[in-house]
Protein backbone atom coordinates (compact mmCIF):
# COMPACT_ATOMS: atom_id res chain seq x y z
CA UNK A 1 0.00 0.00 0.00
CA UNK A 2 2.96 2.44 0.90
CA UNK A 3 4.52 1.32 -2.28
CA UNK A 4 1.49 2.21 -4.37
CA UNK A 5 1.13 5.72 -2.26
CA UNK A 6 5.13 6.50 -3.46
CA UNK A 7 4.50 5.82 -7.06
CA UNK A 8 1.20 8.08 -7.23
CA UNK A 9 2.87 10.82 -5.81
CA UNK A 10 6.22 10.14 -8.04
CA UNK A 11 3.86 10.35 -11.34
CA UNK A 12 2.30 13.61 -9.94
CA UNK A 13 5.41 15.13 -9.21
CA UNK A 14 5.96 14.03 -12.80
CA UNK A 15 3.21 15.28 -14.07
CA UNK A 16 3.97 18.96 -12.23
CA UNK A 17 7.88 19.06 -13.56
CA UNK A 18 6.44 18.87 -17.23
CA UNK A 19 3.71 20.97 -16.99
CA UNK A 20 6.31 22.96 -15.22
CA UNK A 21 8.70 22.72 -18.12
CA UNK A 22 5.67 23.50 -21.11
CA UNK A 23 5.63 27.18 -19.54
CA UNK A 24 8.92 28.12 -20.28
CA UNK A 25 10.03 30.29 -22.43
CA UNK A 26 12.82 27.60 -23.30
CA UNK A 27 9.71 25.95 -25.47
CA UNK A 28 9.61 28.95 -27.94
CA UNK A 29 11.21 28.72 -31.57
CA UNK A 30 12.57 31.36 -34.29
CA UNK A 31 10.52 29.42 -36.59
CA UNK A 32 10.22 32.07 -39.70
CA UNK A 33 12.08 35.39 -41.17
CA UNK A 34 11.72 37.85 -43.91
CA UNK A 35 14.52 39.62 -45.10
CA UNK A 36 12.78 41.78 -47.56
CA UNK A 37 9.09 42.76 -48.11
CA UNK A 38 8.16 44.68 -50.72
CA UNK A 39 4.43 43.69 -51.54
CA UNK A 40 3.93 41.27 -48.32
CA UNK A 41 2.16 41.92 -45.53
CA UNK A 42 2.04 44.75 -43.36
CA UNK A 43 2.37 45.71 -40.14
CA UNK A 44 -0.30 47.87 -38.05
CA UNK A 45 0.64 51.03 -39.12
CA UNK A 46 0.18 49.96 -42.90
CA UNK A 47 3.93 49.79 -43.30
CA UNK A 48 6.29 46.82 -44.84
CA UNK A 49 9.07 45.70 -43.07
CA UNK A 50 10.50 42.73 -42.34
CA UNK A 51 9.97 40.50 -39.54
CA UNK A 52 10.47 37.73 -37.23
CA UNK A 53 7.85 34.62 -36.24
CA UNK A 54 8.33 33.00 -33.33
CA UNK A 55 6.28 29.54 -32.29
CA UNK A 56 5.45 27.89 -29.24
CA UNK A 57 6.16 23.70 -29.79
CA UNK A 58 5.16 23.26 -26.29
CA UNK A 59 2.01 21.91 -24.57
CA UNK A 60 1.13 25.12 -22.26
CA UNK A 61 0.96 28.89 -22.87
CA UNK A 62 4.27 30.72 -22.74
CA UNK A 63 4.72 34.29 -21.83
CA UNK A 64 7.81 35.49 -23.27
CA UNK A 65 7.56 39.14 -21.86
CA UNK A 66 11.28 39.90 -20.36
CA UNK A 67 13.00 37.83 -22.84
CA UNK A 68 15.43 39.18 -25.35
CA UNK A 69 15.65 39.34 -29.42
CA UNK A 70 18.67 40.63 -30.63
CA UNK A 71 20.93 40.47 -34.22
CA UNK A 72 23.96 41.32 -32.24
CA UNK A 73 25.97 37.81 -30.68
CA UNK A 74 27.49 40.50 -28.58
CA UNK A 75 24.71 41.86 -27.43
CA UNK A 76 22.56 39.31 -26.25
CA UNK A 77 19.92 41.94 -24.30
CA UNK A 78 20.13 44.51 -27.59
CA UNK A 79 15.42 44.24 -27.63
CA UNK A 80 13.97 43.61 -24.26
CA UNK A 81 10.16 42.57 -24.70
CA UNK A 82 8.18 44.52 -23.08
CA UNK A 83 6.01 43.06 -19.40
CA UNK A 84 2.61 44.27 -19.26
CA UNK A 85 1.58 43.24 -22.91
CA UNK A 86 -1.39 40.41 -22.39
CA UNK A 87 -0.14 39.22 -26.02
CA UNK A 88 3.02 38.30 -25.04
CA UNK A 89 1.25 35.16 -24.04
CA UNK A 90 1.37 32.66 -26.61
CA UNK A 91 -0.80 29.78 -26.41
CA UNK A 92 0.43 26.00 -27.53
CA UNK A 93 0.81 25.80 -31.32
CA UNK A 94 0.24 29.41 -31.71
CA UNK A 95 2.76 32.12 -33.20
CA UNK A 96 3.74 36.06 -32.99
CA UNK A 97 5.64 37.84 -35.40
CA UNK A 98 7.94 40.75 -34.36
CA UNK A 99 8.32 43.95 -36.98
CA UNK A 100 12.38 44.73 -37.73
CA UNK A 101 11.99 48.17 -38.38
CA UNK A 102 14.09 49.42 -35.54
CA UNK A 103 10.92 51.39 -33.84
CA UNK A 104 10.33 49.77 -30.90
CA UNK A 105 8.19 53.20 -29.88
CA UNK A 106 5.29 51.05 -31.62
CA UNK A 107 4.80 49.12 -29.68
CA UNK A 108 6.21 45.92 -27.93
CA UNK A 109 5.99 43.86 -31.23
CA UNK A 110 8.25 46.51 -33.04
CA UNK A 111 12.35 45.77 -32.15
CA UNK A 112 14.74 47.85 -31.83
CA UNK A 113 16.80 46.38 -35.37
CA UNK A 114 16.65 46.14 -38.97
CA UNK A 115 18.01 43.01 -41.24
CA UNK A 116 19.90 43.61 -43.55
CA UNK A 117 19.23 42.71 -47.23
CA UNK A 118 22.90 42.50 -48.77
CA UNK A 119 24.30 40.77 -45.46
CA UNK A 120 23.69 37.52 -43.01
CA UNK A 121 21.25 37.99 -40.18
CA UNK A 122 22.32 36.88 -37.37
CA UNK A 123 18.75 36.79 -35.17
CA UNK A 124 18.71 35.30 -31.99
CA UNK A 125 16.30 34.26 -28.69
CA UNK A 126 17.33 34.87 -25.56
CA UNK A 127 15.53 33.93 -21.86
CA UNK A 128 14.42 36.90 -19.52
CA UNK A 129 18.16 36.28 -17.16
CA UNK A 130 19.59 37.64 -20.76
CA UNK A 131 22.45 34.43 -20.47
CA UNK A 132 20.15 31.93 -21.53
CA UNK A 133 20.26 31.07 -24.78
CA UNK A 134 16.88 29.75 -26.02
CA UNK A 135 17.26 29.84 -30.09
CA UNK A 136 19.61 31.36 -32.95
CA UNK A 137 19.64 30.97 -36.64
CA UNK A 138 21.71 32.86 -38.85
CA UNK A 139 19.56 33.86 -42.44
CA UNK A 140 22.24 34.16 -45.21
CA UNK A 141 22.60 36.96 -47.69
CA UNK A 142 21.05 37.23 -50.95
CA UNK A 143 17.41 36.64 -49.57
CA UNK A 144 14.75 37.29 -52.53
CA UNK A 145 11.93 39.37 -51.83
CA UNK A 146 9.02 38.58 -50.31
CA UNK A 147 10.88 34.78 -49.94
CA UNK A 148 10.70 33.92 -46.39
CA UNK A 149 13.12 31.61 -44.56
CA UNK A 150 11.86 29.70 -42.04
CA UNK A 151 11.18 25.80 -41.02
CA UNK A 152 10.07 23.43 -43.43
CA UNK A 153 7.50 22.12 -40.28
CA UNK A 154 6.55 24.58 -37.54
CA UNK A 155 9.62 24.02 -34.35
CA UNK A 156 11.34 21.05 -36.66
CA UNK A 157 15.47 21.09 -37.26
CA UNK A 158 14.92 21.42 -41.24
CA UNK A 159 15.22 25.10 -42.81
CA UNK A 160 13.91 26.24 -45.87
CA UNK A 161 13.13 28.88 -48.63
CA UNK A 162 9.09 29.36 -48.57
CA UNK A 163 7.73 30.83 -51.12
CA UNK A 164 4.25 30.70 -50.10
CA UNK A 165 4.94 33.13 -46.97
CA UNK A 166 2.84 32.34 -44.11
CA UNK A 167 3.54 34.81 -41.24
CA UNK A 168 1.36 33.85 -38.03
CA UNK A 169 0.16 30.20 -39.13
CA UNK A 170 2.12 26.89 -40.31
CA UNK A 171 4.54 26.79 -42.92
CA UNK A 172 3.36 24.01 -44.21
CA UNK A 173 -0.21 24.12 -45.72
CA UNK A 174 -2.16 21.78 -47.60
CA UNK A 175 -3.34 23.24 -50.81
CA UNK A 176 -4.70 20.19 -52.56
CA UNK A 177 -5.94 16.77 -51.69
CA UNK A 178 -3.08 13.86 -52.44
CA UNK A 179 -5.86 11.19 -53.00
CA UNK A 180 -8.07 13.55 -55.27
CA UNK A 181 -4.90 14.38 -57.17
CA UNK A 182 -4.30 11.00 -57.57
CA UNK A 183 -7.69 10.27 -59.22
CA UNK A 184 -7.11 12.94 -61.79
CA UNK A 185 -3.56 11.53 -62.75
CA UNK A 186 -4.93 8.00 -62.90
CA UNK A 187 -8.33 8.21 -63.46
CA UNK A 188 -9.66 11.69 -65.45
CA UNK A 189 -12.86 10.53 -66.61
CA UNK A 190 -14.20 9.25 -63.48
CA UNK A 191 -14.24 5.35 -64.85
CA UNK A 192 -12.72 3.93 -62.28
CA UNK A 193 -14.65 6.21 -59.38
CA UNK A 194 -17.79 5.10 -61.21
CA UNK A 195 -17.09 1.42 -60.73
CA UNK A 196 -16.03 1.52 -57.22
CA UNK A 197 -18.91 3.24 -56.15
CA UNK A 198 -21.01 1.32 -57.91
CA UNK A 199 -19.48 -1.37 -56.43
CA UNK A 200 -19.72 -0.61 -53.00
CA UNK A 201 -23.38 -0.08 -53.25
CA UNK A 202 -24.37 -2.90 -54.75
CA UNK A 203 -22.10 -4.96 -51.83
CA UNK A 204 -23.89 -2.77 -49.43
CA UNK A 205 -27.45 -4.43 -50.68
CA UNK A 206 -26.30 -7.27 -50.99
CA UNK A 207 -25.04 -7.28 -47.30
CA UNK A 208 -28.24 -6.15 -46.12
CA UNK A 209 -30.16 -9.07 -48.21
CA UNK A 210 -28.21 -11.42 -46.34
CA UNK A 211 -28.66 -10.13 -42.72
CA UNK A 212 -32.40 -10.06 -43.77
CA UNK A 213 -32.59 -13.64 -44.74
CA UNK A 214 -30.67 -14.91 -42.25
CA UNK A 215 -33.08 -13.34 -39.63
CA UNK A 216 -36.12 -14.49 -41.13
CA UNK A 217 -34.34 -18.03 -41.21
CA UNK A 218 -33.51 -17.58 -37.40
CA UNK A 219 -37.52 -16.47 -36.92
CA UNK A 220 -38.90 -19.22 -38.86
CA UNK A 221 -36.56 -21.78 -36.95
CA UNK A 222 -37.47 -20.10 -33.01
CA UNK A 223 -41.02 -19.78 -34.41
CA UNK A 224 -40.95 -23.97 -35.32
CA UNK A 225 -39.59 -24.68 -31.96
CA UNK A 226 -41.86 -22.76 -30.08
CA UNK A 227 -44.68 -24.13 -31.52
CA UNK A 228 -43.48 -27.92 -30.88
CA UNK A 229 -42.86 -27.19 -27.26
CA UNK A 230 -46.27 -25.56 -27.23
CA UNK A 231 -47.50 -28.89 -28.67
CA UNK A 232 -45.91 -31.03 -26.48
CA UNK A 233 -46.73 -29.12 -23.25
CA UNK A 234 -50.92 -28.82 -24.24
CA UNK A 235 -50.15 -33.18 -24.49
CA UNK A 236 -49.05 -33.54 -21.41
CA UNK A 237 -51.65 -31.16 -19.55
CA UNK A 238 -54.31 -33.31 -21.32
CA UNK A 239 -53.36 -36.16 -20.75
CA UNK A 240 -52.72 -35.49 -16.69
CA UNK A 241 -56.29 -33.87 -16.67
CA UNK A 242 -57.61 -37.59 -17.89
CA UNK A 243 -55.80 -39.09 -15.24
CA UNK A 244 -56.36 -36.89 -12.31
CA UNK A 245 -59.75 -35.09 -12.91
CA UNK A 246 -61.96 -37.82 -14.21
CA UNK A 247 -65.46 -36.90 -13.92
CA UNK A 248 -65.08 -33.13 -14.19
CA UNK A 249 -66.62 -31.87 -17.54
CA UNK A 250 -65.11 -28.30 -18.67
CA UNK A 251 -67.29 -25.16 -17.67
CA UNK A 252 -68.09 -24.56 -22.46
CA UNK A 253 -70.49 -27.78 -21.80
CA UNK A 254 -72.01 -26.21 -18.08
CA UNK A 255 -72.37 -23.16 -20.25
CA UNK A 256 -73.82 -24.80 -23.61
CA UNK A 257 -76.29 -26.83 -21.22
CA UNK A 258 -77.38 -23.59 -19.35
CA UNK A 259 -78.37 -21.62 -22.82
CA UNK A 260 -80.25 -24.32 -24.08
CA UNK A 261 -82.50 -24.51 -20.96
CA UNK A 262 -82.69 -20.96 -20.80
CA UNK A 263 -83.92 -21.21 -24.66
CA UNK A 264 -86.86 -23.62 -24.26
CA UNK A 265 -88.15 -22.37 -20.91
CA UNK A 266 -88.38 -18.57 -22.76
CA UNK A 267 -90.55 -20.43 -25.70
CA UNK A 268 -92.87 -21.89 -23.13
CA UNK A 269 -92.99 -18.79 -21.51
CA UNK A 270 -94.24 -16.78 -24.62
CA UNK A 271 -97.13 -19.61 -25.78
CA UNK A 272 -98.46 -19.69 -22.48
CA UNK A 273 -98.72 -15.18 -22.80
CA UNK A 274 -100.90 -15.56 -25.79
CA UNK A 275 -103.82 -18.04 -24.26
CA UNK A 276 -106.41 -15.47 -22.65
CA UNK A 277 -107.69 -17.22 -19.56
CA UNK A 278 -111.63 -15.95 -17.76
CA UNK A 279 -111.77 -17.32 -13.87
CA UNK A 280 -114.21 -16.41 -11.52
CA UNK A 281 -112.50 -14.55 -8.41
CA UNK A 282 -114.70 -15.20 -5.09
CA UNK A 283 -113.98 -12.34 -2.58
CA UNK A 284 -115.41 -11.77 1.10
CA UNK A 285 -116.52 -8.78 1.76
CA UNK A 286 -117.58 -7.29 5.22
CA UNK A 287 -120.78 -6.08 5.51
CA UNK A 288 -119.75 -2.98 7.08
CA UNK A 289 -118.02 -2.31 4.16
CA UNK A 290 -120.46 -3.49 0.93
CA UNK A 291 -122.05 -1.56 -0.92
CA UNK A 292 -124.86 -3.99 -1.73
CA UNK A 293 -126.22 -2.98 2.48
CA UNK A 294 -126.35 0.75 1.45
CA UNK A 295 -128.40 0.84 -1.67
CA UNK A 296 -132.37 0.38 -1.02
CA UNK A 297 -134.00 -2.77 -2.48
CA UNK A 298 -136.26 -2.16 -5.63
CA UNK A 299 -139.73 -2.66 -4.83
CA UNK A 300 -141.68 -6.21 -6.26
CA UNK A 301 -144.46 -6.44 -8.07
Amino acid sequence: MIKKKIGILMLFVLFLSVGAKAQLATSMRINEVLVINESNFVDDYGQRNGWIELYNGSAGTVNIAGCFLTNDKNNPKKYSIPKGDVLTKIRPGQHVIFWADDLPDRGTFHVNFKLDPFSDNYIALYDSDGRTLIDEITVASGQLADISYGRKIDGQAEWTQLTKVTPSTNNLTLDSNEKIDNFKNNDSLGVGMTITAMAVTFLGLFLLYFIFKQVGKVSIAASKRNAIRAKASSAAVGSNAKEDELGEEAGEIFAAIATALYEVTEDVHDVENTVLTIQKVTRNYSPWSSKLYGLREIPKK
